[in-house]
């Protein structure tokens, strides 16, 4: 079976729901179907920010989420931010993740971006070395404050 990578549409929503249900990720988390409609329709909005979706045939097995922003800095390179990465528990560990990952990449190469982040929870060591693998590196320090 070929791998397909392609932007998701409204139809992969429920799909790309129940990856996120049961890959792994913090289940509190995941967005209703009807919610992730509702964030569907306001992220079209917003320019070069993709969800994406890996396919077998019509079957979507895994799904991240890519930003791609201008900068006033770094002589106006924009940057790449990946988020929401969720492969099929049954598909783990098949190079899903890594052919997701490669696009990401391959994406913010094309459009000039100076770096590509991830941010991961710090439990999720696994992940870590994952995203290791492909070439991140650990950079800095994160921080955020809590909003609600």
């Amino acid at each position: 079976m070929t791998l397909t990578i392609r932007p998701g549409s409204r139809e992969d929503l429920p799909q790309v729901v129940d990856i996120y249900n049961h890959s792994g990720l913090e289940h509190d988390a995941v967005l209703t179907l009807a919610d992730t409609e509702k964030w569907f329709s306001r992220v079209q909005q917003y320019p070069n920010y993709t969800l994406w979706v890996a396919c077998f045939s019509e079957k979507v097995v895994g799904t991240f989420a890519l930003l791609i922003m201008d900068n006033l800095v770094h002589h106006g390179s924009p940057s790449g931010i990946v988020e929401a990465v969720g492969v099929a528990p049954d598909l783990q560990g098949q190079g899903i993740g890594r052919r997701m990952m490669n696009v990401a990449i391959a994406q913010c190469r094309s459009a000039g971006c100076y770096k590509l982040t991830i941010s991961t929870n710090l439990r999720r060591t696994a992940a870590h070395a994952f995203y290791e693998s492909l070439g991140f590196t650990q950079h800095g320090y994160s921080y955020r404050v809590e909003l609600s």
